[in-house]
């Protein structure tokens, strides 16, 4: 984390050259930063500690270095060298400079305190509550500096627990300077960081309103969207982001990232096979190579998928693959026609996955299945999610069933469906497709297994029975009972099921062969001469 800094700390920071250097380094503008600050760094001691630091923040150590030993004599300066310190490791020097620095301060001087505690807060394993007590005696000395309650408050959100007191500074600045943008941006960070989306969102609302050169708060936005599954809005933010910062590297695979998730694949293929010409780091290199991967699934071109993400998989550390990871590879196996390895990495998915509730996962893979029409495989998933979770939705309890019907396995169908009429006996369907998978089973309707069932539906559709989308299925259903009534030599309730199917459809090819066997006592009729008609 860097440094935060309102306002220039010199007699030289009333010049708007200055200013917009140290705001574009607050910015995370690094580069932008370094070609403002450069000819300013030639007299200017803060310009050139604010230099020093963006080399250091894109990781040249030693041209920071360089900068900051310009001016060995100027307390910011020497703070840089002590983040150089820290930044090789060498800790003990680090802590020297940093205790020497402090102890210039003089009775009334605060800033030395403020180096001294910066150099702490924004390097790595250093002490933080050394860095605390720096900044409360600076504040005893100058009580209303911007700049060590933005240090203070980042130092605290470092602490476990610390979020309260990190709010307390930033609010603060907040209550005398309410546009200042980049702790607006601070507040959002730690409402988001509490998992409060909500403050988050509105936080960083303010944050872009209260300066529109502010790039922060639109990546803010974009990964809390993403967090809550608005991936369209947070599309939209990365873009307003990645116009308004340097477009660094990293930058553009967060935008690779983005575009993934908003579904944007074509576009996520073109942002990533451009990063990978450049060279880009080598953890940045293999995410960009799963992301281009996974895009090129669903773009389109399965094979090039295949072959990219064979090369992710092979680099990608094993600890660094999620589980849904696994689940899309399986997926794009099962698109290529390869059960066993769709299988295998499905598998692998579910294994890693340590959430108690894995119905998503499991939809994901049934959903999978069915898209293929591998209708045993996607009945077999559907009935692993009921079972993780029987609160599940009616749709979920639908779809078990219809895939154990065309998968033909009758003896899950029935089980299925009982299950499904049992936790939902106000749905139709349920007593539909149970009706149906009785039917199929008794397929001479001899046994009249079906026709309680088919019974049950007809009287929970009620009115509905006569729409015209539920002819067919209400017709299959007659059609079973007039067959089984006929071979049950049940005349009177042959006749009922002949008036009803002649008042829904005379034409009726089931109707015509009970018609034709009454005439031909020696004819046979079928029970189902009408092709099967799929329910959507």
């Amino acid at each position: 984390m860097t440094a935060g800094i309102a306002f220039a700390l010199s007699v030289s920071a009333q010049q708007p050259g200055l200013d917009n250097g140290i705001k574009l380094y607050n910015y995370k503008n690094y580069q932008s930063a370094q070609k403002v600050l450069t000819p300013l760094s030639v007299k200017d001691p803060i310009a050139n500690y604010y230099l020093g630091l963006s080399y250091l923040e894109m990781g040249n150590i030693n041209k920071a270095k360089y900068q900051f030993e310009k001016y060995p004599d100027d307390p910011a300066n020497i703070s840089g060298t002590a983040r150089i310190a820290f930044a090789n490791k060498d800790m003990d020097k680090g802590m020297t400079i940093v205790k020497d620095l402090a102890a210039k301060a003089k009775k009334k001087e605060w800033q030395p305190l403020l180096y001294a505690g910066e150099a702490l807060t924004y390097s790595e394993g250093t002490d933080y509550q050394q860095a605390i007590q720096y900044y409360k005696d600076a504040l005893t000395r100058n009580p209303s500096d911007v700049e060590t309650h933005i240090a203070l408050g980042d130092t605290y959100r470092k602490l476990t627990g610390g979020g309260g007191e990190a709010m307390t500074n930033y609010e603060f600045i907040t209550e005398k300077q309410p546009t200042n943008s980049l702790v607006l941006s601070r507040i959002g960070d730690l409402w988001y960081e509490a998992r409060n989306y909500p403050s988050a969102l509105e936080s960083y609302g303010k944050a872009k309103d209260a300066d529109a050169t502010n790039p922060l708060p639109y990546k803010s936005l974009s990964l809390a969207y993403q967090r809550t599954g608005k991936y369209d809005v947070a599309l939209t933010n990365i873009r307003k982001y990645i116009s308004l910062s340097d477009n660094t590297i990293a930058d553009q695979v967060t935008f690779a990232e983005v575009l993934y998730l908003a579904k944007a694949y074509c576009e996520a293929v073109k942002v990533a096979s451009d990063l990978l010409t450049q060279e880009p780091p080598a953890d940045k290199k293999v995410s960009l190579i799963g992301i281009m991967g996974f895009s090129q699934a669903d773009c389109g071109d399965s094979v090039e998928a295949q072959k990219t993400l064979a090369k992710y998989f092979s680099m990608q550390k094993a600890k660094n693959i999620t589980p849904g990871a696994y689940i899309e590879y399986g997926k794009l196996w099962l698109k290529l026609n390869n059960l066993d390895s769709a299988s295998y990495y499905y598998t692998k998915g579910i294994e890693g996955d340590t959430t108690k509730n894995k119905t998503d996962i499991y939809r994901q893979i049934a959903e999978a299945y069915r898209s293929k029409k591998e209708y045993c495989k996607s009945a077999e998933w559907y009935n692993n999610l009921i079972k993780s979770n029987p609160e599940t939705q009616a749709l979920d309890q639908f779809w078990c069933v219809y895939m154990y019907y065309y998968c033909r396995d009758w003896k899950l169908a029935v089980t299925a469906a009982e299950r499904f009429e049992g936790k939902f006996p106000d749905q139709p369907p349920a007593f539909y497709w149970h009706g149906r998978i009785l039917a199929a089973i008794d397929s001479d309707a001899t046994t009249g297994a079906a026709v309680p069932t088919y019974v049950k539906w007809i009287e929970k559709l009620g009115a509905d029975v006569d729409k015209k989308e539920k002819k067919a299925d209400v017709g299959r259903a007659y059609g079973y009972m007039l067959v089984y009534y006929y071979n049950a030599k049940d005349k009177e309730n042959e006749k009922l099921y002949m008036d009803k199917l002649r008042a829904l459809d005379p034409a009726d090819a089931v109707l015509k062969q009970i018609e034709e066997a009454e005439k031909s006592p020696g004819a046979a009729p079928k029970k189902d001469a009408k092709p099967p008609v799929k329910k959507k």
